[in-house]
């Protein structure tokens, strides 16, 4: 008949709190006739615990709260039956923090696509800007794809005029964060870049000449001798 209970709750339970917060949660023994040892889990790996902190009531404190949390379950354990327990699931709330590649260069009439990472919670919405006004998305050309964590914006067949600093801007019920993107587009490069053809030009020059000093001897042969006349 022993049971546990984790923050006066019986049975596994999700808790709410900031990021930056201090959270406590407090494990106690009921129904014992005797003294039991508590045991604490972070997901799967255990939570140190001083040897005063583990009889019959045993407290952990979470200082400071991070997204890191989120989604972290913390297990209350009876150490002889660990099938005597309790969880709690934390739900952790924290601002837009966004990420991705800031600079990205492409050629002219080739795609390329804007990745702006976000974590939130709740989750956020996003919009893009071009050089801080709202981005007129062409038909046929610009594609927006978002999922709860990835916001992308593609652009088909890159024009110069697509130059340009790009903002994703991630709104949730907590504030909001903002991501710079920097897009250039260079002029397309030719299929044969005359670079190549020239240097395919000295190769074949100095094949050549390589061929003809190799043959030097018996040419000169040739145009030494003598030349014979019928009488």
């Amino acid at each position: 008949g022993v049971e546990l209970s984790v923050n006066n709750n019986a049975s596994n339970f999700t808790l709410s709190a900031e990021s930056g917060s201090l959270l406590s949660l407090s494990c106690l023994v009921q129904n014992n006739s005797q003294a039991e040892e508590l045991l604490w889990y972070r997901g799967d790996g255990t939570v140190d615990l001083k040897a005063g902190n583990k009889e019959n009531v045993s407290n952990i404190c979470i200082s400071p709260v991070t997204a890191d949390d989120n989604g972290i379950t913390f297990t209350c354990k009876l150490k002889r039956d660990q099938s005597v327990q309790v969880s709690v699931i934390l739900d952790v709330h924290f601002l837009p923090d966004l990420s991705g590649e800031e600079s990205l260069l492409v050629q002219e009439e080739k795609h390329v696509t804007l990745k702006c990472n976000s974590k939130s919670n709740p989750q956020g919405r996003a919009t893009w800007y071009k050089n801080n006004t709202t981005l007129i998305l062409e038909q046929n050309r610009f594609e927006v794809y978002q999922t709860s964590d990835v916001f992308q914006l593609s652009i088909k067949e890159a024009q110069k005029s697509d130059n340009g600093t790009y903002t994703c801007l991630v709104k949730s019920e907590l504030g909001e964060g903002r991501k710079d993107f920097h897009l250039t587009v260079e002029d397309k490069k030719p299929v044969f870049p005359t670079e190549a053809i020239i240097a395919a030009a000295v190769v074949v020059v100095l094949t050549l000449i390589f061929g003809i000093v190799a043959r030097k001897d018996k040419i000169f042969k040739v145009w030494k001798a003598p030349i014979s006349s019928e009488k």
